[in-house]
């Protein structure tokens, strides 16, 4: 006779959270079209998650693209205003590394608590 043992039921699987986190790193080198990409499969698959602590992720993600888009319309501006002076030009590159450093910390920061399987903030 055979000892048939049932394995504890399986949480929700990160498998796609982790591909939208690869996306979303990757995006601010491909002019943000990952972003839109990741953006486009997470819609399509958060009904999967919804209820769950993986949700969080989702929305994380949801908020630092579309906060993203948001800082990027605004330093956009800045950069033509700033680009008329000489003393502006490295104000651009500022802004934008701030931006980029922000959006990375974000994509990071949540990537880390999916790892621990926590949710994200």
């Amino acid at each position: 006779m055979t000892d048939v043992t049932t394995a504890p039921p399986a949480g929700p699987s990160t498998g796609t959270a982790n591909v939208l986190y690869v996306l979303h790193l990757l995006a601010p080198f491909t002019a943000w079209l990952l972003a839109v990409a990741a953006m486009i499969v997470g819609a399509v698959t958060r009904d999967n998650v919804r209820g769950t602590w993986l949700d969080s992720h989702y929305s994380w993600l949801s908020r630092t693209f579309w906060w993203g888009i948001l800082w990027a319309v605004i330093c956009g501006v800045l950069t033509v205003i700033l680009a008329i002076t000489i003393i502006g030009i490295p104000l651009i590159w500022l802004i934008w590394a701030i931006l980029f450093i922000w959006y990375l910390y974000r994509v990071i920061r949540g990537w880390i608590l999916l790892s621990d399987r926590k949710p994200a903030p």
